[in-house]
């Protein structure tokens, strides 16, 4: 499991340089006052109406980088942060947000397939690392002279159920690009912020996508190594 060990170590390294940086450029371009004086909820607001989505509310929620969009609720649901803040960070989560709203409303067909994974992958989540470790045991504790590889059935039920959320994290990239692709496009072309305020909606975007992309390699890179396992025991 050695190997194991160092793959997620790794992966947790990455995801904490990419999440620091994160909050590190959050943090520095909440400190770009946005000219037009317009809160995230405002401009959130903007975005629905000038892309002719009226049928969709903004809310706020509690903690921080908790936003998102609820295609079953259809709101748009902003940190407390975001919500009431005026800067250019503020500006660029809130129109990303609206992003997969425009999405759900043109019917963006990466968006529609990852929305109907979400309830297989709530299930493989659940069930993943239980039968991940109950596979890896019965496969040791059933090797025998006749059978040295083992039962590896259970472990091969785990690899399926990891490629499921592996594959949910890899069409989770472009549903996010996509959507960050939507919102600059709507901040620019419409003025909303001076060039200034965009360079930072930009870059603020640019490294949440790499959150995104850091998971899915991560996951990647563990399904790898379990289906190696899998593959190298039926040798």
């Amino acid at each position: 499991m050695t190997g194991y060990y160092l793959i997620i170590g790794i992966s947790m390294l990455l995801s904490w340089i990419v999440s620091s940086r994160l909050k590190s450029k959050f943090e520095h371009y909440s400190k770009v006052h946005l000219r037009n004086g317009l809160s995230g909820k405002e401009i959130a607001e903007k975005m629905l109406r000038d892309n002719g989505i009226n049928d969709v509310q903004v809310v706020s929620v509690p903690g921080q980088l908790t936003d998102h969009y609820n295609p079953e609720t259809k709101t748009v649901n902003l940190s407390e942060a975001v919500y009431m803040q005026r800067n250019a960070a503020a500006a660029a989560v809130a129109a990303h947000e609206c992003g997969h709203a425009v999405q759900h409303a043109v019917g963006y067909s990466m968006l529609q397939l990852r929305s109907k994974m979400v309830p297989i992958v709530n299930i493989s989540s659940n069930l993943l690392q239980f039968v991940l470790i109950a596979g890896i045991a019965i496969m040791a504790g059933t090797r025998s002279i006749d059978n040295p590889n083992g039962n590896t059935t259970v472990l091969a039920i785990g690899v399926i159920l990891f490629a499921i959320t592996t594959l949910f994290a890899f069409i989770t990239l472009p549903v996010e690009y996509d959507a960050s692709n939507r919102a600059l496009k709507w901040l620019e072309t419409t003025g909303t912020v001076s060039r200034e305020e965009y360079a930072g909606a930009e870059d603020s975007l640019k490294w949440a996508a790499r959150t995104y992309v850091v998971a899915a390699l991560g996951s990647l890179a563990q399904l790898l190594y379990f289906a190696s396992m899998l593959l190298g025991s039926r040798r």
